[in-house]
């Protein structure tokens, strides 16, 4: 049998998305809206998940299913990529701190919808093949750093909104303190067996509102001690 063509993952890329809009229209009850945003389904069908998977696996990246990408990691399911960023909601002159590069995907994405990216990766070897898959599509608008997500990226420090893929009990303080007055952070919060998609909103006094939306199940933030 032939390789699959990128035309074929393209036609595989806008099936995602189909699939993305039944999941949303399943879950509109606890989610409170029944579409996401079509910009955040415009960057979904554009970046292509497949070179941000081992190679192997490339023909089942389109499957709304997370997957291995080493280390005990995986690569979350498009759903949930999908859906953390249309509750970020992205501005394009935003900037965006990602904790939790993995092999870039998110922040490929995010790139798509806003001004500029800062990603943490703990994990150096993933945190490399991030930046060559980045480049490798002309992707100049995420930089990536390697260390504890938990502590943000001060350097670059405030940004308008923080997304973190991997699950923490409590918000990190030091995410808070990075995030801009009338921002936001959209994060699995929780311990392993309760773990909720949650969106936390700072306001104007610094003044935090939380709100809890569906369960879900990530790797746990790694933090230095």
């Amino acid at each position: 049998m032939k390789p699959m063509s990128e035309a074929h993952f393209a036609i595989l890329r806008r099936h995602m998305v189909e699939v993305i809009g039944i999941q949303v229209d399943l879950a509109s009850e606890e989610l409170g809206k029944a579409a996401l945003d079509e910009r955040v389904l415009a960057a979904m069908r554009k970046v292509p998940r497949h070179r941000f998977v081992p190679s192997f696996l490339a023909p089942l990246a389109y499957q709304d299913t997370p997957l291995p990408i080493g280390f005990d990691k995986t690569i979350s399911q498009p759903f949930i990529v999908a859906l953390m960023t249309d509750l970020l909601g992205p501005e394009p002159h935003d900037s965006i701190l990602e904790v939790g590069t993995g092999l870039g995907y998110q922040a490929a994405v995010l790139a798509e919808l806003s001004g500029r990216v800062w990603s943490v990766e703990i994990v150096e070897e993933l945190a490399g093949q991030a930046e060559a898959n980045l480049r490798q599509l002309g992707c100049s608008d995420v930089a990536i750093r390697i260390g504890d997500g938990s502590r943000g990226w001060r350097e670059h420090a405030p940004y308008d909104r923080a997304l973190l893929t991997a699950a923490a009990e409590r918000l990190p303080p030091a995410i808070l303190d990075q995030i801009k007055p009338g921002g936001r952070i959209v994060l699995p919060l929780g311990p392993d067996e309760a773990q909720w998609l949650t969106v936390v909103d700072k306001g104007a006094d610094g003044q935090t509102s939380v709100r809890k939306l569906i369960q879900v199940r990530f790797s746990r933030l790694e933090t230095v001690v």
